[in-house]
């Protein structure tokens, strides 16, 4: 992950802390130069800590382990960019897991494409008696997709966040607006 920096310095060079004796020896000068050089991007990074915490700050081979951290949604075949906006939202789209909205939400930030999700449940009060249940009695989740939607990833969020219950497919929208099976 992190490594050596070209030109990047030790604010607190060792050689400062040992006796005044050493400061005029080659080796212990050396040594420690050393020794500082290993030391200075840990340093730099421990200074920076609070921007390895912000997804947007983080370096990018840190972002999957904030996305580890948060269990965020996460593909290779994800943009960077938009990784870092899963990881951001990640803890509040945890809060709406298994509803038709946090699959949108989902695919809307992994994509970057509006998908409509329909399902066949529902909720409803009535004061009358005997009246009808909402939605269906056979459990599906339809998913539609605009044609340049990247089918493995939609694929891939959609079998991840399903509930487990529902038989999902996966329908690809045209320019008409006709789907495609």
């Amino acid at each position: 992950m992190r490594g050596l920096v070209d030109g990047l310095h030790n604010p607190h060079p060792l050689l400062a802390i040992l006796p005044g004796l050493y400061a005029e020896d080659d080796l212990a000068t050396r040594l420690t130069g050393v020794f500082d050089d290993a030391l200075a991007p840990v340093v730099s990074t421990l200074d920076n800590f609070p921007a390895y915490l912000d997804p947007a700050l983080a370096p990018e081979d840190f972002v999957e382990v904030l996305g580890s951290w948060v269990a965020a949604f996460t593909d290779p075949r994800i943009p960077a960019d938009r990784q870092r906006l899963l990881v951001a939202a990640a803890v509040e789209l945890h809060g709406s897991r298994g509803a038709a909205s946090a699959l949108r939400e989902t695919l809307r930030l992994a994509c970057g494409i509006e998908a409509e999700v329909t399902e066949s449940g529902g909720t409803a009060w009535s004061a009358q008696a005997q009246s009808a249940p909402p939605g269906s009695a056979l459990p599906r989740l339809v998913v539609r997709v605009p044609a340049e939607a990247d089918g493995a990833v939609v694929h891939r969020v959609v079998e991840a966040l399903r509930p487990a219950n529902l038989p999902a497919r996966i329908e690809v929208m045209e320019v008409g607006n006709d789907p495609v099976q």
